[in-house]
């Protein structure tokens, strides 16, 4: 049994999930652990195949995971210790798919009713009224009540679908990519009327996408996932700036990563030894070891160009301009320095011509010292090595446990 977090409105414990098919086991989630506060909008983000919606659909009670544990506000939900499934007509959740899921043959009033008729908390037809003209109402879909939804735009639909959630009075509210059918203004637009209604609300919303720019304006955390694994949860800028690892540098916006060797650490800064010369990061929450391989990570909207003839001191860099564009908001530029390419985003008023030679600062404090897939699968054998101290080997075929007494296995 979990111990009971009263801040959080929705605990994620040890989850773990398997799918198997024809010999071959894929695991979709990797004891996936998070706390969700009461009225947080929280954004599980990632590439497609990475377990964001296999973790939206075990909170819903669609997919029964094989362990961990789930609670919603005081009620367990899922717990495989204990052998508790709550059905989804049974939790206290309402759920928005990409798909809109209206149904064709009724106006926008049944699609909203109809569950509240005919669900499991069957309500009378006066309590039915007032929550669909209030959702109606919210969502500025009033003067079309009557109308059949197939006449609505993609933008409407998404809206009954929305409105048909928020009726139920959920604790928790599952989005699933709901934007994503829609062309991109409209997006932008549905982002802010969504983000504004459910902080004016405080609704818990669990919000499942793979486009970053949408995670980044929305959300008040973002849990980047890989491979069934959270491996960075935080706030945007936090996750923007200071990446915990390469994935999370990759996959968010765009960074310049330069392969690199940690010289040595001082609090939070570190020289890194590139092929260019060592520059100076910050380390964001990470153990940075002497000799170790990392990347220097910078965003190409934070390096500077500079005059060489007033510029002195560290974290100078001296290329040439190998390709430059321009894109209306700014100039992309690419300049390279011995065998390295870094990106640039400029302010349109910087002059910068192909095959100039330029003096490039990267900031110390915009610099950030990112963890290698190598360097991080280094640090998981040295941790399973620490784990294995007190082992005896048995050659090739592994490990066996020492008994406590110290005798024969």
């Amino acid at each position: 049994m979990s111990d009971y977090d009263p801040e959080a409105l929705l605990e994620i414990k040890g989850v773990r999930s398997t799918f198997r098919f024809r010999g071959a086991v894929t695991h979709a989630l990797n004891g996936v652990t998070v706390d969700i506060g009461a009225g947080e909008f929280f954004v599980l983000l990632g590439p497609s195949g990475c377990g964001k919606t296999t973790m939206l659909r075990a909170i819903a009670g669609l997919q029964k995971p094989d362990s961990g544990f789930i609670r919603i506000g005081n009620q367990v939900v899922f717990s495989g210790q204990d052998r508790v499934f709550v059905p989804p007509e049974r939790r206290p959740i309402a759920m928005v798919f990409q798909s809109y899921a209206v149904w064709p043959h009724m106006n926008v009033f049944e699609n909203i009713a109809f569950p509240l008729r005919e669900g499991v908390h069957r309500l009378g037809r006066a309590e039915i009224e007032v929550r669909v003209a209030e959702v109606l109402d919210m969502l500025g879909l009033a003067a079309v009540a009557e109308r059949p939804v197939t006449m609505l735009s993609g933008g409407q639909q998404q809206r009954v679908a929305l409105a048909r959630a928020l009726a139920l009075r959920p604790k928790v509210l599952l989005m699933d990519e709901p934007l994503s059918n829609l062309d991109y203004n409209f997006q932008i637009r549905l982002r802010t009327e969504l983000r504004e209604l459910m902080c004016r609300l405080r609704l818990t919303t669990i919000y499942v996408t793979h486009n970053q720019s949408e995670a980044i304006e929305m959300g008040d955390r973002i849990a980047v996932m890989e491979a069934g694994n959270l491996v960075q949860v935080g706030d945007a800028k936090e996750i923007y700036h200071f990446p915990h690892n390469e994935f999370v540098a990759r996959f968010i916006g765009d960074m310049n990563l330069v392969p690199a060797v940690v010289e040595t650490t001082d609090g939070g800064m570190a020289t890194l030894r590139t092929e260019v010369g060592a520059f100076l990061a910050r380390v964001p929450k990470i153990e940075a070891r002497p000799g170790a391989s990392y990347l220097l990570g910078i965003r190409p909207e934070d390096v500077v160009l500079v005059d060489p003839a007033r510029e002195a001191g560290a974290n100078l860099l001296h290329g040439t301009v190998a390709r430059s564009r321009f894109s209306g908001e700014a100039i992309h530029c690419t300049v390279r320095a011995g065998g390295l390419a870094l990106d640039l985003k400029l302010r349109r008023g910087a002059d910068v011509e192909t095959g100039a030679s330029v003096t490039l600062r990267l900031p110390p404090e915009f610099c950030i010292a990112v963890e290698s897939k190598a360097e991080a699968a280094a640090s998981i054998g040295r941790r399973e090595g620490a784990r294995d101290v007190g082992r005896v080997p048995t050659g090739a075929s592994g490990f066996v446990a020492r008994p406590a007494n110290g005798g024969a296995v």
